[in-house]
């Protein structure tokens, strides 16, 4: 688990909350924000990319006890069901299975509903801008923010057309900084990129390549990448570089990392795990975010 921490000049009591992306990792968040809730850390907003935009919305709108039943119920099949291909289009899913999943539990709640605030990064194409959504539709700012390229349909918002946040903001800790000014926790699902590169390296021709590609956490049935895991496998490599960057430029105030890696990238089905992982994991930091939160 790595951590890097300051203490900030005085603030309010409590944190803000930077969930990162991490696809199939995103239900570590869950554990997360259960261990923060049993050790009566104050979170005073949060800031969520991708996967960590849909956890944070749910728990900000009280939907927390849903989302986790969901996934605890996830098998292969049922994710699966939920991606409504299409070709021909800007994605090969469309994302509306998505939404109606989503509206059946949040509705049409607006972002200005929830009793804290709430930012949703996301990336405007062309430019490449990072976006950050504080207000407008709950649901619509969860889309815009997981809308990985080449996977989801672009989200249209206003005269903007927004793909995922982890282009531009994989960790939102600079939402953070302008919301809110508590000590901003960041919570990030990348693992250790160090593993990623020494497997790499020495793997030759002759290395049986699911030994490769299971340490992606992206394989198909066969062992081989398909071609939405070598889209999502490339995804996360951005990801982690844009992290490591990140880290020199605009680091949390406390960075937690959950042991994600042997959650793969696909692995929605394995939350049982994931949760348990996220909340052992911040538990055992748990007395120094707590020191964070009353600074």
């Amino acid at each position: 688990m790595d951590q890097r921490s300051h203490v900030p000049d005085h603030h309010p009591d409590g944190i803000a909350l930077a969930l990162g992306g991490g696809i199939g990792r995103g239900w570590i968040h869950i554990g997360v924000l259960r261990a923060l809730d049993e050790g009566r850390i104050p979170i005073n907003m949060i800031a969520g990319t991708s996967i960590g935009a849909i956890v944070a919305g749910a728990y900000l709108a009280g939907k927390l006890d849903e989302l986790e039943a969901f996934a605890r119920a996830a098998t292969w099949r049922r994710m699966f069901g939920l991606f409504d291909l299409r070709w021909g289009g800007q994605g090969l899913v469309t994302g509306a299975k998505i939404e109606r999943l989503l509206r059946a539990s949040l509705g049409e709640m607006q972002i200005d509903d929830l009793d804290r605030p709430f930012v949703a990064t996301a990336t405007s194409l062309p430019g490449g801008e990072e976006v950050w959504i504080s207000s407008g539709s709950l649901v619509m700012a969860m889309r815009a923010s997981y809308a990985v390229p080449g996977i989801f349909e672009p989200i249209s918002w206003g005269n903007r057309m927004l793909v995922d946040g982890a282009l531009t903001a994989p960790l939102p800790v600079r939402a953070c900084r302008l919301h809110s000014p508590c000590p901003v926790v960041g919570v990030t699902l990348s693992g250790d990129p160090g593993v990623r590169e020494i497997v790499i390296e020495e793997a030759s021709i002759d290395t049986d390549p699911s030994s490769v590609y299971k340490s992606s956490g992206v394989q198909s049935s066969g062992g081989q990448l398909g071609f939405g895991g070598v889209i999502l496998r490339s995804f996360a490599v951005l990801q982690d570089q844009i992290i490591q960057s990140l880290m020199l430029s605009s680091p949390p105030d406390m960075l937690l990392a959950p042991p994600s890696q042997t959650i793969g990238l696909l692995d929605f089905h394995r939350a049982d795990e994931a949760i348990t992982i996220g909340y052992e994991s911040t538990m055992a930091q748990i007395d120094e975010i707590r020191a964070f939160a009353n600074a």
